[in-house]
């Protein structure tokens, strides 16, 4: 099985459209069983109306479905939440997957639910159905350790309180945490059971997801690994890698994404 993680900063690329076809070829020739999206945009504005249910037709997790059908790929489901608005759009998260939905799970794990501030965070999440057994797959775009108001620890404890125990859960996603800082966030995330596929991976690279300044991280100067694949069961991991990092695929995004193969046989 294959998953991939990627925070997209749709539509506030340049580029924004060529980027998204890489992405939509990168997703074809690598056959992703589930894709975890962060920062999800569609304009609050736009007036041509819904794809389906709350999705909007400029919602860039259904315009890259759009872009995978016109390369002959059509066996991806959809399922996205709005969060918060941000500048001009509705942002959220979104999972797309090849395996049958059982469950949908959405829920927020910030104190505030309200989606007019951009510190609040929800979880977009699916339990679908591989081989006879259930398995639980959220999309994260979590707070910052530091944060007075949002902390990292309280959304991490109400994430708890949702997840399955009696199953096999991976969360997918940027978590804003460097798990190169020790005694902070990521290491919190190791405290409460979460095992890192990067550690379990027989096969990695350096991890790095994020090189220098980006929004939320001014004035950074240093390589970060906040993008992360985390599971709740110890299980055997081919490889890891950091994808869309200018060295393994061209860059789609201010963040890297993560791919890793897992087998679950």
């Amino acid at each position: 099985m294959r998953l991939l993680t990627l925070n997209c900063h749709s539509w506030q690329e340049e580029d924004q459209d060529e980027k998204l076809r890489h992405l939509a070829e990168t997703i074809k020739e690598n056959s992703y069983d589930v894709i975890a999206l962060q920062e999800v945009n569609q304009s609050i504005d736009e007036k041509v109306g819904y794809a389906f249910q709350r999705v909007k037709k400029d919602n860039y997790a259904y315009c890259l479905l759009i872009e995978l059908k016109k390369l002959g790929v059509e066996d991806y489901s959809l399922v996205w939440d709005f969060s918060h608005y941000f500048q001009e759009f509705e942002e959220g998260l979104a999972i797309l997957t090849k395996f049958p939905i059982e469950e949908v799970h959405t829920f927020y794990t910030s104190i505030s639910h309200d989606p007019s501030n951009w510190k609040s965070r929800k979880i977009v999440g699916v339990t679908v159905s591989y081989k006879g057994k259930l398995y639980t797959f959220y999309s994260c775009h979590m707070g910052w350790w530091h944060d007075s108001e949002e902390p990292f620890k309280v959304q991490i404890d109400h994430l708890l309180k949702n997840i399955p125990s009696d199953r096999t859960v991976f969360l997918l996603g940027d978590f804003n945490n460097d798990a190169f800082i020790k005694g902070e966030g990521y290491d919190y995330l190791l405290s409460c059971g979460f095992l890192d596929t990067f550690h379990l991976a027989e096969m990695k690279d350096s991890g790095v997801t994020v090189e220098g300044e980006i929004g939320g991280w001014e004035g950074n100067k240093r390589d970060k690994r906040i993008d992360l694949i985390l599971t709740n069961k110890t299980i055997p991991v081919l490889f890891s890698r950091v994808i869309f990092n200018g060295k393994n695929r061209s860059i789609v995004s201010d963040h890297f994404g993560v791919e890793i193969e897992i087998n679950l046989d």
